[in-house]
C-alpha cells in the first residue's frame, strides 16, 4: 500500500478552462494512458491556488509550509486491474521556492519550475475575490476570480465535478514508462463565479503551441474551495 509522501492543505482554487485540439497535447501523453475527455471535449485548465501547512513524510519543512502554485495541466485516464483511473497530466507547474521545484521534478518527474509569486484574497459579506500572479520575463501574468461568497455543493455530473474529481497524477518519464500517484481528499466545494480575469503570455509561458490562449477567453471558470490532501508515494507505468 502506497504511504504520503505529501500532505498539505489546497485552497481556494481558481480554474479557467479551455477547450483545444487534442492533437497539441500528444507529446505531454503519458505513457499507458489516453485522453479523458468532458462531452468530447479535451480540456487544458489554468489551475492557481495555496498550499497551506505542507508537510514532507510527516515533517514540516521551515519556509515552505505555505506557498502558492500556478499551473496547467489535462485530464487524462488509464485502465488498470479494477477499473478505470482518473487522472491529471501537467504541462508546466509555477511555484516561488526552489527546493520544491528540486522534489517534485527529481522524484515525481513532473515539469516545476520556480519563479516569483504572489496571491490575494479579499473577502467581505457579498464577494470573495482570489488572485494568483507571476512574473516570467519581467512580465507579472494575473489570474483573478471574483466570486459568491458562499460555496456550493458540486452538481453531481457537472463540468464542475469533470474538473475537480481526478484524483491521479501521471507524468511521463520516457516513451515506455510514466509515473503514477494517487491525490486523496474531499468532495470539493465550488464558490459561484462573477467574474474573472486572465492576464496570461500562454505561449511564452508553456510554448508557442499554446499561443491561440493568449486572446481566448476561457470556456469556463471555476473556484474551488479545496480541503485538506494527501500525495501518495509514486509507482511506475512500463511493461
Amino acid at each position: 500500500m502506497a504511504s504520503n509522501f505529501l500532505t498539505a492543505e489546497w485552497r481556494k482554487l481558481a480554474i479557467a478552462n479551455y477547450s483545444v485540439d487534442p492533437k497539441i497535447l500528444l507529446p505531454f501523453l503519458p505513457y499507458k494512458t489516453e485522453f479523458d475527455t468532458w462531452n468530447g471535449d479535451c480540456y487544458v485548465s489554468l489551475v492557481g491556488f495555496r498550499f497551506i501547512n505542507t508537510r514532507l513524510k510527516g515533517f514540516s519543512i521551515p519556509f515552505h509550509k505555505h506557498f502558492e502554485e500556478v499551473n496547467l495541466r489535462f485530464y487524462v485516464r488509464y485502465k488498470d486491474t479494477t477499473g478505470w483511473r482518473r487522472g491529471v497530466t501537467f504541462i508546466k507547474e509555477i511555484v516561488p521556492k526552489p527546493a520544491l521545484t528540486f522534489v517534485a521534478n527529481a522524484i515525481y518527474k513532473e515539469k516545476y519550475v520556480t519563479l516569483p509569486m504572489k496571491h490575494q484574497w479579499n473577502v467581505s459579506d457579498t464577494e470573495l475575490s482570489v488572485s494568483y500572479s507571476w512574473r516570467h520575463r519581467k512580465f507579472w501574468n494575473n489570474f483573478k476570480v471574483i466570486a459568491d461568497p458562499q460555496p456550493q455543493e458540486i452538481v453531481p455530473d457537472s463540468e464542475e465535478e469533470f474538473i475537480t474529481e481526478h484524483y491521479w497524477g501521471y507524468a511521463p518519464v520516457n516513451q515506455n514508462c510514466s509515473s503514477q500517484y494517487q491525490v486523496e481528499h474531499p468532495r470539493w466545494k465550488v464558490y459561484p463565479v462573477k467574474e474573472y480575469s486572465v492576464n496570461v503570455q500562454f505561449d511564452q509561458m508553456y510554448g508557442n503551441e499554446f499561443s491561440m490562449l493568449n486572446t481566448r477567453q476561457p470556456d469556463s471558470v471555476m473556484l474551488a474551495e479545496g480541503s485538506e490532501i494527501a500525495v501518495l508515494s509514486m509507482t511506475k507505468l512500463k511493461d
